[in-house]
């Protein structure tokens, strides 16, 4: 199993890797990294939300997102605001000008990426995510699967 697992995570890797540079291709045609589009896509069509809910939905590190969101807001592409509640936190939403690279960007970027499954049935589709689903909840579980249970040795 070793060699195998080696062998299937290192092709899950690649996959990652090379999703990323393909749709990556796109994102900086319209001038933005993809931590700033993965945030701008988040906030799109929603009134905003806290950093908390930000870091929930978007697949940035804590560490990074106050970055990126410093970088979007100097580019005037978002807003924040101290949250009434609570003053130590923020609320982030996009800004006019945010909306617009929103309504431009998105649509031209999820149509890049589609060319990839492009040959994808619903099938497909369907294996695909029960297998990525199978393997998100595993870790997200943190646990290890039950395994078999062992054929007793004889005597």
């Amino acid at each position: 199993m070793g060699e195998r697992y080696l062998k299937s995570v290192r092709l899950l890797a690649e996959c990652m890797q090379g999703f990323e540079r393909f749709s990556g291709e796109s994102v900086r045609q319209h001038g933005l990294t993809h931590a700033q589009f993965d945030i701008i896509a988040t906030l799109g069509n929603t009134p905003g939300m806290s950093y908390k809910e930000l870091g929930e939905r978007t697949l940035i590190t804590k560490g990074t997102l106050t970055g990126v969101i410093e970088r979007l807001e100097q580019k005037g592409l978002v807003m924040r605001e101290r949250s009434s509640d609570d003053k130590r936190s923020f609320f982030v939403r996009l800004t006019p000008a945010g909306d617009a690279v929103f309504c431009d960007v998105f649509p031209k970027v999820v149509a890049h990426g589609k060319q990839l499954f492009s040959s994808y049935g619903e099938a497909d589709f369907d294996a695909l995510e029960s297998v990525l689903r199978k393997l998100r909840d595993q870790i997200a579980a943190g646990s290890l699967p039950p395994h078999p249970p062992q054929a007793k040795e004889m005597p």
